[in-house]
């Protein structure tokens, strides 16, 4: 049996197009399907100037894919930052991880997304020339309470506080009204040697011998008239 031209153009026609759409097809599943390519890392600073690592996922299949942050040191992994699950869209998904990163730290980002993907995004992801810096403010330093606070009464003084007890006003001394001896006294002027009683004496002693002889004369002298 013979096949016509026209058949034999047909057939071929056929089988070209088949081709193409099976070539079309297949460039879409591999489009559609979750690849290492789908994946991106950057590490920047939050809105508090603290250090983070974001990982994005445009995987527009919608496959679930295990994220982990490695830091490197001389080309092996130093810590792990952490792991956690994005679930990729065609806006793009993202995870992000807290990281204190220093200037130009190394960190290796691993994608396992089932049997699909299992590798490193590449290359490592190297950290900004920069540190982030922080834009907290500082809170005040705590203020003392009033309760805190010495008050005057308690402050330490180097005298003595006197009681409510004492008297403000010094107390009288109590002792006998005589005059105390004056300095440089001896004993013999508290017995009287160095007062003025024999300059006394010796003149009551003149006076008397005086008045006796006026009387012995007074009397001698009536006799006389007398006899």
């Amino acid at each position: 049996m013979s096949i016509s031209r026209r058949t034999a153009r047909s057939v071929r026609i056929l089988g070209v197009a088949s081709a193409s759409a099976a070539l079309a097809l297949g460039v879409a599943g591999n489009a559609l399907a979750c690849n290492i390519r789908d994946f991106s890392a950057v590490a920047s600073c939050d809105d508090n100037g603290k250090g983070i690592i974001t990982v994005t996922d445009t995987d527009s299949s919608g496959k679930d894919a295990e994220v982990s942050v490695y830091l490197e040191s001389n080309g092996a992994d130093e810590k792990l930052v952490g792991t956690k699950t994005v679930t990729g869209t065609r806006e793009g998904a993202t995870v992000t991880f807290s990281e204190d990163w220093s200037p130009k730290a190394v960190y290796r980002v691993h994608i396992k997304a089932g049997n699909i993907v299992d590798e490193d995004i590449s290359p490592n992801l190297t950290a900004p020339s920069e540190a982030c810096k922080s834009t907290e403010t500082p809170s005040p330093s705590e203020t003392p309470k009033p309760s805190d606070t010495p008050k005057p009464s308690e402050t330490p003084s180097d005298e003595p506080t006197p009681s409510a007890s004492e008297s403000t006003t010094a107390p009288a001394t109590t002792g006998d009204n005589s005059p105390s001896p004056a300095t440089g006294d001896s004993n013999l002027a508290e017995t009287g040697a160095n007062s003025n009683t024999g300059m006394i004496a010796g003149i009551a002693g003149a006076l008397v011998v005086v008045g006796g002889g006026a009387v012995f004369f007074g009397m001698r002298r009536r006799a006389s008239k007398a006899g």
